[in-house]
């Protein structure tokens, strides 16, 4: 018995993809009832001021009720819950009111399930908050749900700190816009000779101009020796009109930028103390990589970003990963801090790199009907990572190495929007890779690339070649 248990378990791996789906179909289909996996469920539908909260029917005499959003009211749902004998709780991620919920049931020793209401909605008739909690419940009961991903408390602290960092970095550049609109309305055409107006010139300028001064040669004395444009012609693109109402529009953007610049750094620092507090990353063993390749040209120099944090949030990363994630072509510190914010240190999360980048949203989500695939293209998902890494795949166009090539050949022809998206999808692969595994990124440069390009074409042709019955030859070395 146990020969043919075998042997049809190596029958079923020698099967392709498509052998493998139909057989599940055939499977679905020989037993198509529901087996009761999480007995002890409870269902609840969070709301802004009140949560109605399922069990099942032989549980309670009034297996549905609500609940108020207060801590109190919370905190009798989970008593309530545990007279019911409820071990496992479902609900859905409705804006952030799922928060408090969640962490006063997992206080109580719950375990709660946080699903994505995408998968939920699909069902006529349920219009009501009672029968949505009682649908939560009837289809975490049969296993039909997935749990979403939550990272740990401490990376949780991380990432608010991060987003609201983020959020002034965004606000930082909308005054930045309303002080240039205000100098050009004046006609100071600054903007035309400095290509950064929040520079060291740029403030320097703005400040005296606040203070009151207007002669252009004088506000031309705070160029940077840095700065490309001579200081005459600085002093010219000073000349304006001096309006009462811009100037004061200026004076209230500055304060507003200096006052963000201070909050930046406040975040900063609670950054620093949140990243030194965590543990460092354990070191793994390292396998022999692979030698880089040659160098054919200049390597693309990583310039830091000027939104950058002020202490040394590089080293921070790499003791906290174990790796060195920026050595992958593209990948900036801020990158970083994006990637262990959102998704954490632990890639145990994702079975493997492919359910990461699905997680994501850089997968394609194909719409297949009558066995042919109609539509392909990435889920409509809001994440921030996801944004980070199309940010770091865009700025490989110029770059002399491998990654590079690749996105210039993919870039010719699929088009700059898809060629991102894939390229974003292979550095959360090399991510994925370095994160779990713990090693280090090598560089096989630009000439690797186009060689094993070329091999692949090759191999193409012959086999086209073969197809008609024809043969490549190569022709002889040219003099």
């Amino acid at each position: 018995m146990a020969n043919n248990t075998n042997g049809e378990c190596a029958s079923r791996k020698r099967l392709t993809r498509k052998q493998r789906k139909a057989l599940g179909r055939q499977v679905s289909s020989a037993n198509p009832g529901l087996e009761v996996i999480h007995e002890d469920a409870a269902g609840i539908d969070i709301g802004s001021r009140e949560h109605y909260v399922a069990v099942g029917p032989d549980r309670d005499c009034q297996p549905v009720r609500s609940f108020g959003c207060f801590t109190m009211d919370l905190r009798r749902m989970a008593e309530w819950l545990r007279t019911c004998g409820i071990k496992t709780v479902v609900m859905q991620s409705t804006g952030v009111y799922w928060i408090p919920v969640y962490d006063v049931l997992d206080q109580h020793g719950f375990d709660v399930w946080l699903v994505n209401a995408r998968e939920t909605r699909n069902l006529p008739g349920r219009k009501s908050d009672v029968q949505e909690c009682q649908w939560l419940r009837k289809l975490h009961t049969y296993g039909l749900l997935r749990k979403s991903f939550r990272p740990a408390a401490e990376i949780r602290a991380m990432r608010s700190c991060w987003r609201e960092r983020a959020q002034y970095v965004q606000l930082a550049a909308a005054c930045v816009q309303r002080m240039q609109k205000a100098l050009t309305e004046m006609n100071v055409q600054i903007a035309t000779v400095l290509g950064d107006l929040s520079g060291v010139t740029g403030m320097a300028i703005l400040r005296a101009i606040v203070k009151g001064e207007r002669d252009g040669k004088r506000l031309a004395k705070f160029r940077d020796p840095n700065v490309k444009a001579s200081e005459e012609t600085l002093a010219q693109s000073l000349e304006g009109t001096w309006l009462p109402e811009q100037l004061a529009i200026l004076k209230r953007q500055l304060s507003d930028w200096d006052h963000i610049q201070q909050q930046m750094a406040a975040c900063d620092k609670d950054l620093e103390a949140m990243m030194k507090d965590m543990p460092a990353a354990e070191v793994k063993p390292q396998r022999p990589a692979p030698p880089p390749g040659p160098k054919t040209g200049k390597r693309q120099r990583k310039k830091a970003s000027k939104n950058q944090p002020e202490f040394n949030m590089a080293e921070e990363q790499k003791r906290l990963t174990g790796v060195d994630l920026t050595r992958i072509d593209g990948i900036q510190p801020m990158t970083v801090q994006t990637v262990i914010t959102e998704a954490g240190l632990d890639m145990s999360k994702w079975l493997t790199e492919h359910h990461f980048v699905s997680w994501i949203g850089l997968a394609p989500s194909n719409e297949i009907s009558g066995g042919k695939v109609l539509k392909r293209r990435t889920r409509k998902v809001k994440s921030q990572l996801a944004g980070a890494l199309r940010m770091a795949a865009s700025s490989l166009l110029r770059s002399q190495s491998y990654l590079g090539a690749q996105y210039r050949r993919l870039r010719s022809r699929l088009g700059s929007p898809k060629a991102i998206t894939a390229m974003a999808a292979k550095i959360a692969r090399l991510i994925y890779r370095m994160l779990k595994y713990g090693q280090e990124y090598v560089d096989r440069g630009e000439a690797q690339y186009e060689a094993k390009y070329r091999e692949q074409k090759l191999r193409q042709m012959m086999r086209q070649a073969a197809q008609q019955g024809f043969a490549l030859v190569p022709l002889p070395n040219r003099t």
